[in-house]
């Protein structure tokens, strides 16, 4: 550990290289850092102390994989941020993850640049949840009822804050700079993974289903984010009425 690192991270993954060369990364950065080889050994670490404040964790593992690992961190937090580690081709895993309630995920191989920034975003969250930072900062994009703090990367709707993840806010800032004009699915892979070249159309579904359904635990009438089948997706405003293709929220992906 760095001695006086504001956060601490835990990364989770069977190879010594990779969680070297990221622990290297992070601790440059100032946060403090566990190294686990496999979810067995982490969970054993977990449960008998403090969690950290984010895990970075990998899916494929001996004795305990990621996605085990994931379910029982969700079980004891549902606010602990966890980054998934993943191959280009556990397309299948990726999603499950993101359903089991991971934040976010970085194909194998990934830029550690990206990595850092990802968790550098997370760290400012949660001193502003925790009230060590300001709640206003930088530009605000706002739509009707809608408020997106570019800065902080939180997203209020009718004052209320919704918890969303670094890429499900990416994905709704694309959608809500421009609203009603459709978005494809290619489009808001590069606004939500820029330097993931291995991000599906499926993995881009499973963040819009998360997303609208972050709203409508608040709002169960917010049916704001419309599917427009073939093209991709859009953010309709109140007095813009759906037109022929799209659907509500709850009549698809």
């Amino acid at each position: 550990m760095v001695k006086g690192a504001d956060g601490r991270v835990a990364i989770v993954d069977d190879e010594e290289s990779l969680r070297e060369s990221v622990r290297f990364a992070l601790e440059r950065e100032g946060w403090a850092v566990d190294l686990y080889a496999d979810g067995a050994e982490a969970w054993e670490a977990f449960s008998a102390g403090a969690l950290p404040d984010v895990v970075v964790l990998d899916i494929l593992m001996p004795r305990m994989d990621g996605l085990e690992l994931c379910r029982r961190l969700r079980g004891v937090s549902d606010a602990l941020p966890i980054i998934f580690l993943t191959s280009k081709d556990d397309e299948l895993d990726r999603v499950l993850g993101l359903e089991l309630g991971a934040d976010d995920y970085l194909c194998k191989p990934f830029s550690v640049r990206e990595l850092v920034a990802r968790v550098r975003v997370l760290f400012r969250r949660i001193a502003m949840l925790r009230g060590r930072g300001p709640a206003e900062q930088g530009e605000t994009l706002r739509v009707e009822a809608l408020e997106l703090d570019l800065e902080g990367y939180t997203v209020r709707w009718n004052a209320t804050e919704i918890p969303l993840t670094v890429t499900e806010f990416l994905i709704l800032r694309a959608l809500v700079r421009r609203p009603g004009q459709v978005k494809t699915r290619r489009q808001l892979m590069e606004e939500g993974y820029p330097h993931d070249a291995f991000v599906s159309e499926r993995t881009i579904d499973s963040h819009i289903k998360r997303i609208r359904r972050k709203f409508e635990d608040i709002d169960p009438d917010f049916g704001r984010v419309e599917t427009v089948h073939g093209l991709g997706y859009r953010y309709r405003r109140l007095d813009v009425r759906a037109g022929d293709g799209a659907t509500r929220a709850g009549d698809g992906a």
